[in-house]
């Protein structure tokens, strides 16, 4: 989810943002190229001359071309339609150019106020706080639903608690996070479980406290999601 981890290695790094539950994040060439995980979350992307959204991923996106230096701001799960205006399903797995969601004169001139930034991070964390300022607030049921999809807590146990049949779950999902909720709890599992494989967790206990069957049940996920086994994923950071 999108916490700030203090999160540091080689050319990334992210910090918490004046955004509620948002991070900002750099990534240098030197680092360009590692795959990016799905994690429910949607992000506003700068590099040099480019303003563009990472829509919400259903398995490892792996930049391609040379290596850029790159910045985002990373919305909390569920958040970044409100902030953006485009329902999230539209977006599911693809990078497009912020001027196919926004006035492309404005686009033109935001574009340029980052390029010209000291710090394009910082710059691109004021334009996604100037747009919330302008925007509807984000559903406050997406945030249980995310709290409770994340503890581990079933699909139907969640859908009762939020007072919603599974229709009107799979509906809101859709919008906010773009695709269903058992995808996203599928995809939160796998956060929690690399949270605890990288704190060093043996990896059969992993897969018992993120609610796997079993390590092979980890197995198949990890390699679905990201394309790779657990273990070339953690020693690749």
């Amino acid at each position: 989810m999108a916490v700030d981890r203090g999160f540091a290695t080689a050319g990334y790094a992210e910090r918490s943002s004046r955004l509620p539950g948002a991070v900002v994040w750099t990534n240098l060439p030197s680092a360009a190229g590692w795959p990016v995980l799905p994690d429910g979350c949607m992000d506003l992307l700068w590099t040099e001359g480019r303003l563009l959204v990472a829509g919400p991923d259903t398995r490892a996106h792996r930049p391609g071309g040379p290596p850029v230096r790159w910045a985002g701001v990373r919305f909390h799960p569920g958040t970044a339609p409100a902030y953006l205006g485009v329902p999230a399903q539209e977006l599911r797995d693809r990078r497009v150019e912020l001027a196919d969601l926004w006035p492309a004169a404005e686009v033109r001139r935001l574009t340029g106020r980052v390029d010209a930034a000291a710090d394009p991070a910082t710059a691109l964390e004021e334009i996604a706080l100037e747009r919330a300022a302008r925007s509807s607030d984000p559903d406050p049921l997406l945030g249980a639903l995310v709290a409770s999809l994340g503890s581990g807590r079933p699909v139907a146990a969640t859908a009762d608690a939020l007072g919603l049949s599974a229709r009107q779950l799979h509906r809101r999902s859709l919008a906010a996070f773009g695709y269903g909720p058992k995808t996203l709890a599928r995809v939160l599992r796998l956060q929690r479980a690399l949270a605890l494989a990288r704190s060093g967790v043996p990896f059969a206990e992993t897969a018992a406290r993120s609610g796997f069957a079993d390590q092979a049940h980890l197995a198949r996920d990890v390699r679905d999601l990201a394309g790779m086994p657990l273990g070339d994923l953690l020693a690749r950071g």
